[in-house]
């Protein structure tokens, strides 16, 4: 639960410092946080029911842990003003993270299973439309 609430810590002051950029930006590295916190909170939300904690219990463990992610955000936005290199030197820390995750962990897990030439074809078509959606969202900045 530590770790979850520094990892949403983190996730806050990433989306703070995106907007301060531009709002495409803070939208696309939400849509980003999004889509990387729903599996790993519903992981974290397992992972606490199989240790014996009760539902009701887990549920609030993960909701304290989520509003770690508000404390990051306000602390950019309180900060942010003051120093601008904060921001400029967060953003690409970030975007290295996201291709770090990518290129360890997702696409090494593609391959693990067997060869299904349509589950393949599902995967590529999922990643293409991921990258266009982000391609998308910087054009229309």
């Amino acid at each position: 639960i530590v770790g979850d609430a520094f990892h949403n810590f983190i996730d806050g002051m990433i989306i703070a410092a995106s907007y301060q950029v531009s709002i495409p930006i803070g939208f696309a590295t939400t849509l980003a946080v999004i889509f990387h916190e729903i599996p790993q909170e519903i992981g974290d939300f397992g992972i606490l029911i199989h240790a014996g904690i009760k539902v009701e219990r887990a549920l609030f463990l993960n909701f304290i842990s989520g509003l770690a992610a508000c404390l990051g955000a306000v602390i950019v936005i309180l900060i942010g003003p003051y120093c601008e290199k904060f921001i400029l030197y967060l953003l690409p820390i970030t975007a290295g993270g996201f291709l770090y995750i990518a290129g360890s962990d997702l696409i090494p897990e593609l391959h693990k299973h067997d060869v299904n030439p349509r589950v393949s074809a599902w995967q590529l078509l999922f990643i293409m439309l991921g990258a266009g959606i982000m391609a998308l969202l910087a054009f229309l900045e």
